[in-house]
């Protein structure tokens, strides 16, 4: 089974190895599973989640392929390369939730994206629970050495605190 590449994927050490790339509002905050207005996980073992404020949170890592041990001509076969991330809104303030994911070649500019629409959730009118987002890269050109994962969102009503999306159990992997 292929390792997950991201450090910390849901929170259990705070925002440790995550850059803040966008930090608005009252700042990203790691809450316990299920919290306030919560819905439950399907993973016992995930126990954290990171939240989002009423202004765009955004957090990036980006994974050095070379550094997590793959070698030039491993990479260049081109392996598939799964995403993965959960997200879910509270049952009493919509939500926005986006992600993007890129393939960077040695100088860090992006080969391959992986970026839907933003997805907006609103209790009123969804189903807010846990949901899961995935992408497989596949037969892209040779020469890929980071990924850059980014994701996150915030609230729609603007509510002082922690009302926005929710993220928990990312993951990248790569077929090797």
């Amino acid at each position: 089974m292929a390792r997950n590449l991201l450090k910390n994927p849901s929170g259990q050490e705070q925002l440790e190895f995550w850059e803040l790339t966008a930090n608005g509002g009252n700042e990203w905050k790691v809450e316990d599973m299920p919290g306030d207005c919560g819905h439950d996980f399907c993973n016992d073992e995930v126990t954290t989640y990171f939240a989002t404020s009423y202004e765009l949170c955004l957090k990036k890592q980006v994974v050095d392929l070379l550094a997590e041990g793959y070698s030039y001509e491993e990479l260049d076969t081109s392996p598939n390369i799964t995403v993965e991330d959960w997200y879910c809104g509270r049952t009493d303030c919509g939500c926005t939730y986006q992600i993007s994911v890129c393939l960077l070649d040695e100088n860090q500019e992006v080969k391959e994206e992986f970026k839907p629409h933003p997805v907006i959730l609103d209790p009123d009118f969804s189903e807010c629970s846990w949901k899961q987002v995935s992408h497989t890269f596949s037969d892209y050109s040779p020469g890929i050495r980071f990924i850059s994962f980014e994701h996150g969102g915030h609230d729609t009503r603007y509510w002082n605190g922690w009302f926005g999306v929710r993220v928990t159990g990312s993951s990248v992997t790569v077929e090797a």
